[in-house]
């Protein structure tokens, strides 16, 4: 709102459009010279003078607005807003919702294609960036009037399978299958590489077992629905800890009975090509190595079964855009299907965009399935809720319902330690610093939250105290209903002024989140936001201080909930 107000200042002198004098405005280095500042340098052509010319004009036009003064810097105009005109406008507008829940998605259906973890492997720390990445995504396009639909392509299919059997048949004991079906699957694969790095005919007689899958065989068909029926129970555990849903499960092998009609359509538009035996898609114009869609050996391969769940996607779901949340190293992958789909002639091909993230990291060490390097999630989860429940003893024994409040800043720390990040960066995960409740972590925003609900619950307690005692309660208006023009009632000082203009930023931020497709966005408006607050803590009362504080707290600790909501993360009242 308060850019807006200025920029409406800016509007009438200059006739720019308000999309570029938004797009223009700094904030000044200084906060006493002005809450905005306006470069006149795109204005020199137009008036034919002097950046710092206009600047002096512009100015002095600026302080005839009502409730604004303005003040000229070389070529800047810096603009002050009149706090006690602004300050309740601005308070009314952060409760509305078209502030809180833009529509600038105007009911678009976008599929999400997230998480995505591999059958017979365990749920480990490196599923979790494309998990909560994806979720992410699918509440902020939810919240900003888009229909999103999330789906978990789940990597039930493939060479690896045929390897997964093959080790099993060769190596395989049933009773420690059934005792441990998912660590026992991993030991097997594992043992599979390193076997196949001295002898290779093991790596054809993991191909020659999904071709076996592919065709129908009884016995490898058995083997891979026991192997797909207890991962689906161990990741559906993970995702209840996570609170996180799916729209649709399905994995790569829904899409058998698809792909048949995608390689006939490729076919049909005379874009297959054999090369070695294989069938593969030119992609010379694209400036791409060709897209292999047949191996030599008939089976099919990734780009056949993305091409198909694309084309779903798009046809049976409805879905006007496609996002792809998986890691960076993908990127080419990706580039090929959908050059496919363009030279298929498919117009939509336009609206499929790779949404890649970086890798994480544990303790410096880049996890591998296959040389068994993987830290389980449960794990990490587990002991983030301990560290969680012994600070959280230690700081407030009293605590009721520590055990759920240890689980929701225990798992909530990894979501945010992970979420902070752009997620193009490479995340070193420390489970210590993301635990701190100082700094850039989920539970400081978290504690943050719970201090204000503990402030706000105070400050309606002296407030009916006041009402119970007071001898005269028509001089005792509700705090809801008192006249927020009336400076005496506590006006904000600068650091209230500060926190007020940091929220303001919230509806701007959630749309940028969109655009950019970029949860960190929202964690690190949640950050500043805690920060901002803290600050205003410690300088300003609020309890007593009026009810100009005593509504901005509220408006502070509602927005810090619902960013915190955004990202996957409870926002405890105690803590």
């Amino acid at each position: 709102m308060l850019m807006r107000i200025a920029a409406q200042a800016i509007l009438a002198h200059t006739g720019l459009e308000e999309k570029e004098i938004l797009s223009l405005f700094e904030v000044p280095p200084q906060p006493e010279w002005g809450d905005v500042a306006f470069p006149c340098f795109v204005l020199a052509k137009k008036f034919r003078k002097s950046p710092q010319h206009i600047a002096l004009e512009l100015a002095e036009l600026v302080n005839h607005e009502e409730g604004l003064t303005a003040s000229a810097s070389g070529a800047y105009v810096n603009i002050t807003l009149d706090r006690s005109v602004h300050i309740p406008l601005m308070l009314a507008e952060l409760s509305k919702a078209d502030f809180l829940r833009p529509n600038i998605g105007h009911g678009q259906r976008v599929v999400i294609d997230m998480s995505s973890p591999n059958i017979a492997k365990p749920f480990g720390i490196g599923h979790l960036r494309s998990t909560v990445i994806g979720a992410a995504l699918y509440r902020i396009l939810g919240e900003t009037g888009y229909v999103p639909i999330s789906v978990n392509h789940l990597g039930d299919w493939g060479t690896q399978f045929g390897k997964q059997i093959a080790a099993y048949k060769r190596w395989g004991n049933e009773e420690q299958l059934q005792h441990d079906p998912i660590g026992e699957s991993l030991k097997l694969y594992v043992r599979f590489h390193q076997e196949a790095e001295h002898n290779p005919t093991l790596e054809d007689e993991g191909r020659e077992w999904f071709r076996r899958l592919e065709h129908g065989d009884a016995e490898a068909q058995q083997l891979w629905e026991f192997f797909v029926e207890v991962s689906l129970g161990e990741f559906d555990r993970m995702y209840q800890r996570l609170n996180i849903t799916f729209d649709h499960v399905l994995g790569e092998s829904f899409y058998n009975d698809k792909m048949q009609a995608v390689v006939a359509q490729l076919r049909a538009k005379g874009l297959l090509e054999e090369s070695d035996g294989a069938l593969v898609v030119r992609l010379e114009d694209e400036e791409l190595p060709p897209c292999l869609i047949l191996k030599k050996d008939g089976t099919t391969i990734y780009p056949t079964r993305d091409l198909a769940t694309a084309i779903y996607r798009h046809e049976v779901m409805k879905a006007d855009r496609l996002l792809y949340v998986v890691g960076g190293e993908q990127k080419l992958h990706f580039q090929q299907v959908f050059a496919v789909l363009k030279h298929a002639g498919e117009a939509w091909a336009e609206q499929c965009e790779h949404v890649p993230f970086g890798l994480m990291r544990f303790a410096g060490k880049k996890m591998s399935t296959r040389r068994g390097k993987v830290v389980k999630l449960e794990e990490v989860l587990d002991e983030a809720i301990a560290r969680a429940q012994a600070i959280i003893t230690q700081k407030n024994p009293d605590l009721q319902e520590q055990q759920a409040v240890a689980e929701d800043v225990g798992i909530g720390a990894i979501i945010f330690g992970d979420l902070k990040n752009n997620r193009l960066n490479e995340v070193d995960f420390s489970l210590e610093e993301a635990l701190t409740f100082e700094g850039e972590t989920g539970p400081y925003v978290q504690y943050t939250h719970a201090r204000i609900r503990s402030l706000l619950e105070k400050a309606h307690a002296r407030v009916d105290v006041d009402n119970t005692n007071s001898s005269d309660n028509a001089l005792v208006q509700d705090s809801h209903s008192r006249d927020l023009n009336d400076v005496s009632d506590g006006m904000l000082g600068d650091t209230g002024w500060a926190l007020l203009k940091q929220l303001d930023r919230y509806h701007g931020q959630l749309i940028r989140a969109v655009r950019q497709l970029e949860p960190s966005v929202i964690a690190r408006f949640a950050l500043d936001t805690a920060q901002a607050f803290n600050r205003f803590y410690a300088k300003e009362r609020i309890v007593d201080g009026g009810q100009w504080r005593i509504q901005l707290a509220e408006q502070t600790a509602d927005i810090l909930a619902c960013a915190l909501q955004l990202l996957g993360l409870k926002a405890p009242n105690r803590m």
